[in-house]
């Protein structure tokens, strides 16, 4: 596993836990709220695109077709 994905990873949390704090001090709970889960769909696209390339390469590992 690449360093590189963890540190991304931990970046997009770091910056959407800013935000949402910001924002709820703004009082704009809602938006805060938006913010939060746009971050947690990102990562989760990240984490669907490694789990991807793994299922990729176990069958080519297995020559699976």
């Amino acid at each position: 596993m690449e360093l590189s994905i963890i540190f991304k990873i931990a970046g997009i949390g770091l910056i959407t836990a800013i935000l949402s704090i910001v924002l709820k001090k703004s009082d704009k709970d809602e938006i805060a709220t938006f913010v939060t889960i746009s971050g947690l769909i990102i990562v989760l696209i990240m984490v669907l695109d490694m789990v991807s390339n793994l299922f990729d390469t176990l069958k080519s590992l297995l020559n699976l077709y």
